[in-house]
């Protein structure tokens, strides 16, 4: 929660207040002349007032626990916000079989390895936006996907991922078939975040890879930016 001034009266108010002030009782005049005003005295402010509102330089905490044991990797702003782009992927029961068997496998190894709740294709990597810059970047992203048809791609081999910090390592299918799709995709991403001076996608990310009898077959059917708390599709043609 961020720290706000405390409301003032408006200035009429005031004024009204002062003009009472100034009054005075008829037959309290006399008594009054003479005598040298109060020294003003600023009252002290309550503790509980004091921690009210804490200080902004300290920032929120971050509790990894609450958001699946993610670690923030740049600080906490007010106007910035993350953001993210990519390919949606509904998971159908076909990727849900396979996705505990991989899990229950990996998991004797990695006990820590969770499932996640949603599943997507990176087609970026998280970067910082102003908020007066969201609307503009989505704008920029529609204009460069305009002229892209949807396409079917295929998984088939499972890889282990690492993001550039090294917060965090994940279990993930790489694409073979419609891997040329994606590029151009990437490609045309990449370029929008040059020109709102952001990073490009990743480099050199996977860590090592084993061969699956498994097949995914899915469909790219859209791109979808999350800023935020705030969605934003863009359907391929």
């Amino acid at each position: 929660m961020s720290a706000v001034p405390l409301v003032g009266y408006s200035s009429s108010g005031s004024e009204d207040e002062t003009e009472a002030g100034a009054r005075v009782r008829p037959g309290a005049e006399g008594s009054s002349r003479g005598q040298s005003p109060l020294p003003s005295q600023r009252l002290p402010v309550p503790d509980s007032v004091l921690h009210m509102f804490p200080g902004t330089e300290e920032g929120p905490v971050d509790d990894s626990a609450k958001h699946g044991g993610r670690v923030r990797t740049f600080p906490h702003e007010r106007g910035n916000w993350a953001t993210h782009v990519y390919v949606p992927y509904e998971a159908g029961e076909e990727f849900l079989d396979l996705l505990d068997a991989l899990l229950c496998r990996a998991q004797t190894y990695v006990p820590r390895l969770v499932r996640m709740e949603a599943f997507h294709l990176s087609l970026s990597q998280s970067v910082v936006l102003r908020h007066h810059w969201i609307l503009p970047f989505v704008q920029a992203l529609k204009d460069r996907v305009a002229s892209f048809q949807r396409f079917c791609f295929t998984a088939d081999r499972v890889k282990i991922y690492t993001n550039q910090e090294k917060t965090r390592t994940f279990v993930g299918l790489e694409v073979t078939s419609g891997h040329a799709h994606f590029l151009d995709l990437v490609a045309e991403v990449d370029r929008v975040m040059k020109e709102f001076d952001l990073s490009t996608f990743y480099q050199g990310i996977v860590d090592e890879f084993e061969d699956s009898e498994m097949l995914l077959r899915a469909y790219a059917e859209q791109i979808r930016c999350k800023s935020g708390n705030k969605f934003f599709s863009m359907p391929l043609k």
